[in-house]
């Protein structure tokens, strides 16, 4: 084969490529979500769903496939054709979190899936039972430090992003914790309100109305900037611990292999329409920070997500239950 012929098969293997990214898509595509109907994950990804179908013309499902910490979904997707007819919403938690907590997933993050964009991140708020002593952050770390039995926090199971934010606390304070998992956010809310355990990590939305009724005090936002759903909490950053930023945030991802051009056509549009002011209302309402970054930029991060939860894991000693 001949020079020519080379640059007129790569010119025609590109049009064809584009020319797929344009027609896309010709029929239902399926959003999967790693976790059950009605959470911050699921709200995010049906979101879309609804965004996408009316823009597309074409029908995008959402299909709940809970378990495993979310990586009954992500197999799913990681053995999907590259087609973009099969995408997952997912916290970090089936990606960055419980790889390392298994000790083993039927797929590679870095390798088996296509990063298309973060859509956006939801910060945690700690918060205490109104009898704790310490009414602000700087005299919680005071009391953590100089404690000699360890200080109990409860969160809404093993793995998850509040769990998270917790080990990443102690790890970087040096302090001393056990963890008390439930099975949920509104059960360990619950149990903190009753005062059976003096603190709890929750995802924003869901303990804002507590604390916004009295029965619970918000000590600090686990995130780098205050929340407009409760600007009145400072930052864990503000409180004197700069280094400290966690969140849960959602991610948009496909199998691997996907062509660039698609890539790029659903980053475009999801971004595109999540900035429609209705939209983005209905998110920011209920504490979602829009982030929505390049493929790029996104599989940067998630690289540096796994390299830090995964040491967190590790140097907790934290094994899955």
């Amino acid at each position: 084969m001949n020079v020519k012929n080379i640059a007129v098969g790569a010119a025609l293997a590109a049009f064809a490529v584009t020319a797929v990214a344009q027609s896309f898509p010709s029929k239902p595509v399926r959003i999967l979500i790693g976790f059950g109907a009605g959470g911050a994950t699921d709200i995010v990804g049906r979101t879309l769903a609804q965004s996408l179908t009316a823009d597309w013309k074409q029908t995008v499902l959402v299909e709940n496939r809970a378990g495993a910490s979310g990586m009954i979904a992500a197999e799913l997707v990681a053995k999907s054709p590259p087609d973009g007819y099969t995408l997952m919403i997912t916290p970090q938690t089936s990606l960055a979190v419980a790889p390392a907590l298994y000790g083993k997933a039927p797929y590679d993050t870095m390798r088996d899936f296509t990063p298309i964009t973060l859509t956006g991140y939801t910060p945690l708020l700690m918060v205490v039972h109104p009898s704790f002593p310490p009414k602000t952050f700087k005299e919680f770390m005071a009391l953590a430090k100089k404690s000699k039995e360890p200080i109990t926090f409860g969160s809404g199971g093993v793995g998850s992003s509040p769990h998270m934010a917790g080990e990443l606390m102690a790890s970087q304070l040096g302090i001393k914790i056990t963890h008390v998992p439930y099975k949920g956010e509104n059960p360990g809310l619950a149990d903190t309100i009753g005062g059976q355990i003096p603190i709890m990590f929750g995802n924003l939305p869901v303990a804002v109305p507590h604390v916004n009724n009295g029965k619970l005090r918000g000590l600090a936002n686990t995130w780098s900037t205050r929340s407009p759903l409760a600007p009145e909490i400072p930052t864990v950053a503000e409180s004197g611990f700069k280094d400290y930023a966690i969140a849960t945030w959602f991610g948009l991802l496909g199998p691997a292999n996907m062509p660039p051009e698609l890539v790029a056509r659903i980053q475009r549009d999801t971004a595109r329409l999540f900035n429609v002011p209705a939209t983005k209302d209905k998110l920011t309402g209920m504490g979602v920070e829009l982030v929505l970054n390049s493929p790029t930029e996104f599989r940067d991060y998630l690289k540096s997500e796994i390299a830090r939860y995964s040491k967190v894991i590790k140097d907790a000693g934290i094994k899955a239950q």
